[in-house]
């Protein structure tokens, strides 16, 4: 790659679809929650800012530790995203990380079960205070990596990701994957393939803050 990047997993690199949709059904049914409205809005974000939007404030932590134990078991219920695995293949250097809502237990397990190479850089949950759409986990990763943030492109499929790395003043391309291209409209490019994540790259700006386009 031309340039150091930062990719978002779920969604990125990883179709994780069932093995979430999965988890959530479990656990809402218990609570005549439905599971969709959650799942609707979840991609991008940290479990522990998604419940407290929809469960009793004193169920909130053995949701946390229930969704998290469905999620773990279902880790192997993953496919990588078309042309994840080649594009990882084709970074040739250490510059470049993984930034992710989900734990780095949790993470790591459907990154292998998906048969995705493991990072240089591993930036999760637990390793931030505030999750997307802040930017403090792309930051953190950039300063791991040795690099400045404006110098990274940031890989992403949620308006939450989008968000995080323009704040971190990141070029950042949207994967439309799991939104559709009206609601990433804050990416700097939309793609609708991740093999084409080269080539924009190498024509993309030296920094953020140009219109976005479909590439």
């Amino acid at each position: 790659m031309d340039r150091p990047v930062l990719f978002d997993i779920d969604g990125t690199l990883v179709d994780s679809t069932q093995a979430v949709t999965m988890s959530w059904r479990r656990v809402a049914a218990r609570y005549g929650i439905d599971a969709d409205d959650i799942v609707q809005v979840c991609h991008g974000r940290r479990d522990e800012d998604v419940v407290p939007d929809f469960f009793p404030a004193d169920a909130v932590e053995s949701v946390l530790r229930e969704v998290a134990d469905l999620e773990l078991l279902h880790a192997e219920l993953v496919d990588p995203v078309p042309g994840a695995a080649a594009v990882l293949t084709a970074i040739t250097d250490d510059a470049w990380a993984v930034v992710t809502s989900g734990s780095r237990t949790l993470m790591t397990a459907r990154m292998r079960g998906a048969g995705l190479r493991l990072p240089p850089v591993f930036v999760a949950a637990e390793d931030v205070r505030q999750g997307k759409p802040d930017p403090e986990g792309y930051l953190l990763a950039a300063r791991r990596l040795g690099i400045d943030a404006a110098s990274c492109v940031v890989v992403e499929d949620s308006p939450a990701g989008v968000a995080a790395g323009k704040a971190a003043g990141s070029v950042v391309v949207a994967l439309a994957s799991t939104h559709a291209p009206d609601s990433l409209t804050q990416a700097d490019v939309v793609i609708d393939d991740l093999s084409d994540l080269h080539r924009v790259i190498s024509s993309l700006p030296a920094s953020s803050g140009t219109a976005p386009f479909r590439a």
